[in-house]
Parts: structure tokens; C-alpha cells; sequence
């Protein structure tokens, strides 16, 4: 059984210090790192325990003379990948890479909404189910929530309604900025809202589970990263902080606050 068309299925950074990106999630989240068999790139493979959650790859001087920053994309599945870029460029989105292959794995692309806010499609060929979002309980390691900040919420509903069968299922007034709009896709695997003004460019935002969320701030700045926000609690009890990792990609988290390190 694979992942059902529309659900988040990878997560991938790309940035300029591999090594040290490794380094610096390795201590964040525990994660795990593998090489890839990708001959062309460096490209390294993460996981959670047992389970891959994603990959790190290498952004080029070439990459990066042509506009790529470091950042975090999702990986969204999709049932048809040719039809999927269809609706996608019909209803205003862009198609700008792909699509490709890689053997054994799926057919990938990599496209922008009608706000132009990018993300990858997957059609799996592997038959394998992934976990890489945590869609059944908290997981540590695991992404646990998936938010984009948009300049349209109203149109970017719409098109991510349309294109993958996600339903909007409740909303959190939040003041001057604006309503907060959940998303159900089976569960509730992420929300919606307004760019704030000091964001500097529209996207999605991943936020990865940690067991401890003092404790993963505290490692955040020690290991070279900054923290621009948080710790601060969320409906249902966890807490997030936002920042920016040692090579400059924006990252998110999510966890309980343990209150013998809090105090």
C-alpha cells in the first residue's frame, strides 16, 4: 500500500554545507545519515530511527548562481504525475523542473502554486509506504505539521483543495494577522495563513517533532543556529520555536515543553 494522493511523503533541504547541515540536524533530532547512489550529486538520505524521513542535498556554487537558497521543500503525492502538472500550470501554478525519474523510487517533479510558493510531486514506483509525516501519532523525528504562509490565502485554498483533494476543517482567529485555516487530509496534516510582513518570501514551513522543546532550543544556539521565535505554546499543548540553521535555511519545530528543563 502507498501513500494516498496528496499526502506529504518527503522532506528535503538543500544547502550549501552538507556536512555541516548533517551535523547540526544530526544533533537537533537525532537524525541518521546515508549516502545516496545518485553518481551526479551529493545527495544524503535521513532517517528517524528506522524510517527515512528525507534527503540533504548539496546546493552548488552553479545552484546558487541561478537563484536556489537554502530552505526546506515537501514532497506531495500524487496518483498521476503527468496529470497532476496538468492541473497544476491549468489552474496557475508553474511547472519548473522535471519531470524525472529515479529508479526504483518515482517520478518527481518540481512546481510552484499560483502564488509561487514551490514544492515537489512524487509518483511513487517503489510500492513502499512512508512515514516521513506522522500522520497517525506524535513521533519524535518525524515532520508533525506542515503550514504555508501564503500572499493569497483565499486562492491558495482553493488550488490545494482542488489539485489534492485537502478540505479546509476549521480556522483560528488570529487577530491582525488574519485567520488561521487547519487542513484535513485523513487527519489534520497542516494549516494555512497569511504571509506575515517580515517574512521575507512565501512558502511551506515543515516542523519537526523533538522530544524536548527547551532542550532543542538550547541545542539549536549551541550547535551554531539562531532561534527567532519561541519557545511558544500552541493548541493541544506543544510548543514550536522558528529559526535559522548555520547555513542559513530557515527550520521549524515542534514538541512538548519538559518542565524540569523549562523551570
Amino acid at each position: 500500500m502507498t501513500n494516498p494522493h496528496g499526502e506529504f511523503v518527503w522532506y528535503e533541504l538543500m544547502t550549501p554545507d552538507i556536512e555541516g547541515a548533517s551535523a547540526f540536524y544530526g544533533a537537533l533530532l537525532g537524525w541518521t545519515f546515508a549516502a545516496s547512489s545518485q553518481p551526479d550529486m551529493d545527495y544524503r538520505f535521513f532517517s528517524a530511527g528506522s524510517e527515512q524521513i528525507g534527503g540533504f542535498l548539496a546546493l552548488t556554487p552553479a545552484m546558487q548562481q541561478g537563484g536556489a537558497q537554502p530552505g526546506w521543500l515537501g514532497y506531495i503525492a500524487v496518483d498521476d504525475i503527468d496529470a497532476a502538472i496538468d492541473a497544476i500550470t491549468a489552474t496557475g501554478g508553474a511547472l519548473h523542473m522535471g519531470p524525472q525519474d529515479i529508479p526504483g523510487t518515482g517520478r518527481f517533479a518540481l512546481v510552484a502554486d499560483p502564488q509561487g510558493v514551490v514544492f515537489y510531486i512524487m509518483q511513487d514506483t517503489s510500492g513502499e509506504t512512508s512515514q516521513a509525516f506522522a500522520a497517525d501519532m506524535p513521533r519524535v523525528g518525524h515532520c508533525a505539521w506542515n503550514e504555508l504562509a501564503t500572499t493569497d490565502q483565499a486562492g491558495a485554498m482553493a488550488f490545494y483543495t482542488q489539485t489534492f483533494g485537502w478540505v479546509k476543517d476549521g480556522e483560528m482567529d488570529m487577530g491582525a494577522m488574519g485567520s488561521y485555516e487547519f487542513i484535513r487530509h485523513g487527519s489534520v496534516i497542516g494549516a494555512m495563513m497569511t504571509k506575515p510582513p517580515e517574512m521575507p518570501f512565501a512558502c511551506w514551513s515543515c516542523y519537526f517533532r523533538v522530544a524536548d522543546i527547551d532542550a532543542a532550543a538550547a541545542t539549536a544556539s549551541a550547535k551554531g543556529g539562531h532561534v527567532l521565535f519561541g519557545p511558544s505554546e500552541v493548541p493541544g499543548g506543544d510548543f514550536i520555536i522558528t529559526g535559522i540553521d548555520p547555513q542559513g535555511a530557515p527550520f521549524s519545530l515542534v514538541g512538548q515543553r519538559n518542565q524540569a528543563t523549562a523551570a
